[in-house]
Formats: C-alpha cells, sequence, structure tokens
C-alpha cells in the first residue's frame, strides 16, 4: 500500500453523498468492475492507495455542511480490507460522523465490520445506521475461487444477522451472478432463504449477470483459464466483448428472486433500495425537543 494526502473525501453523486477511504482492493474477486481502466488506477489495483488525511478532510467536511444526510461507503472500495486493521481509518471517520449526528450506509464483504459493531450502533441511535453486504455465492469451495481474499457467504450472513439483533437494518447486494458459474437456482435460492430468515430489509439485483469493461474483462478471463478451462472461449462465443453478460437463466432466476421477495416483504425494486439507504433522520434530536417540551 502507498499513501497520499487526498484534496477531498466526500463526493455527491446525484443526490448521494459518498465517502471513499482507499483505492484499489486486496479482497482478489474475480470478477471486479472497480479494475475498469475507467476508473483511471496510476497503480496496481492491489497496491492500495490510502488517503491518509481522510478523518481530517471528513472533518473539515462535515462541518462546513449546513444539511446532515446519509453518507455511504464501500461502493469502489471495501472500507474493511486487510490494512483497515492496522490502520484503522474506517473506524476514525465512523467516530467523526457519529459525532457530527450524521448517518452511514457502509457496504462490505468483510467480517472485519464486527470490529466497529458499537460504533454503528451509536450512529443509529442518533441517526441512522443501514449495514451493507454483498453476497454472491453459497458453496463454500466456490466462493473461496471467486472472492479469495474475505470471509464466505455463511460468515457475512452470520454478520447481518449480529446487525438485526442489535437493530441495524442490513440489505444485500445480489451481484454479481456469474453465467455457467453461479447461475443456478440452487445458490440463489439459498442466498434468498437465509437473507429472509436474518430479516434483511432490501436485496440489490440489478439482473442476473455481470458486466465487465476493458481491464476487469481482461482480470476475469484470466481467472477462468486457471479455474474453469474452456469457459472463456465459451464466453467469447455467447457475448463478445459486450459490455452486459446476462445469464442464459437470467429471466428464471429474476422470476425467482422477485417472487421471493414479494412473499417476504423485502424491497427489490433498485430505486426502492436506494431510497431506503438515503432516508435520514436525526433520532437523538427529536427525543431531546420532544422532553425539552418544544414539540406539542
Amino acid at each position: 500500500m502507498h499513501f497520499i494526502d487526498a484534496k477531498g473525501i466526500l463526493n455527491n453523486n446525484r443526490g448521494f453523498v459518498g465517502m471513499n477511504i482507499y483505492r484499489g482492493c486486496s479482497h482478489g474477486c474475480i470478477y471486479c468492475d472497480s479494475r475498469s481502466t475507467c476508473y483511471h488506477f496510476t497503480h496496481a489495483f492491489e497496491d492500495i492507495e490510502v488517503k491518509r488525511n481522510a478523518p481530517e478532510l471528513l472533518e473539515k467536511a462535515l462541518k462546513s455542511r449546513r444539511k446532515k444526510c446519509m453518507i455511504g461507503t464501500g461502493a469502489m472500495s471495501d472500507p474493511y480490507m486487510h490494512c483497515e486493521e492496522e490502520l484503522g481509518l474506517t473506524r476514525r471517520c465512523l467516530e467523526i460522523i457519529s459525532r457530527h449526528g450524521y448517518g452511514v450506509a457502509i457496504q462490505t464483504k468483510s467480517d472485519r465490520i464486527l470490529r466497529d459493531i458499537d460504533l454503528l450502533e451509536e450512529i443509529h441511535r442518533k441517526s441512522r445506521c443501514v449495514v451493507q453486504m454483498t453476497l454472491t455465492t453459497w458453496d463454500d469451495g466456490l466462493c473461496a475461487i471467486l472472492e479469495p481474499g474475505v470471509c464466505n457467504t455463511q460468515r457475512r450472513i452470520q454478520v447481518l444477522e449480529e446487525m438485526q439483533r442489535r437493530g441495524i437494518p442490513t440489505v444485500v447486494w445480489l451481484t454479481p451472478i456469474l453465467p455457467y458459474i453461479n447461475d443456478t437456482e440452487e445458490n440463489i435460492r439459498a442466498i434468498l432463504t437465509e437473507c429472509i430468515r436474518v430479516g434483511v430489509r432490501g436485496i440489490i439485483c440489478f439482473d442476473m449477470g455481470l458486466t465487465l469493461r476493458e481491464g476487469d474483462r481482461e482480470y476475469y478471463y484470466q481467472a477462468l483459464d486457471r479455474h474453469f478451462p474452456g469457459l472463456k472461449e465459451r464466453y467469447i462465443a455467447r457475448y463478445g466483448y459486450a459490455y452486459n453478460l446476462p445469464s442464459p437463466r437470467a429471466r428464471q432466476l429474476m422470476a425467482l428472486f422477485r417472487s421471493m421477495c414479494r412473499e417476504h416483504g423485502i424491497l427489490y425494486e433498485p430505486d426502492e433500495c436506494f431510497a431506503f439507504l438515503n432516508e435520514f433522520e436525526e433520532k437523538e434530536q427529536q427525543i431531546s425537543l420532544f422532553d425539552a417540551g418544544v414539540l406539542c
């Protein structure tokens, strides 16, 4: 990893305020879109770029904002990679978010998030916290191939269960689903059944398939050659060099996904899920106003 002094920490995209403390990732997921050349990495993807001044930038940014909101993190780079154990920058930023009364929507694949569950509870008590977990593959052996540097799906389910036990709402990203690899009814049903059991509020799934851009396509195909000989040629024959690669079973699997979500009251339309993630409230302030007799 290497360190930089960043110029800014928050970005606003279509009304969503986002934060990335790190650039690059050590999880090694074979399908990672963040490897794409469109993100203009000037260093090796595994050479994690660390914004060492992230807490100071966040402190300054939150002091100057007029309106509190949810702050999202984890979309481009997991905030609980291996280096977070040593650096603790995510925790420091969560402390700042809590102190200023903002909310957080945090996305990860790692059980390291349990280290900060006290802070997440604190943030949710004051305003709002939503924990998002990516789940793609139920089978442990296959999961170790597709996502080699992170805990397996069963462990991630345990994290979701613990968050629910603490009253912290959860959302799952069921993506990507890889054609001819994990695009089976058995896989999707197993993940959805556990999501239902632990009470997730929403599941984001744009489609059953994956997207490939320049940069991540090459990395993905190299992984196919290593772990699934002959499958790259099958991909090229079916998809060419398309950006969107839907599973041949996409229609059936999406029907199963929607049916199970509707039956159990789980949000599944992406716009509804994103609205849920972005919804903000100040709980402690509301309570204090009632206690003070300001509201009647």
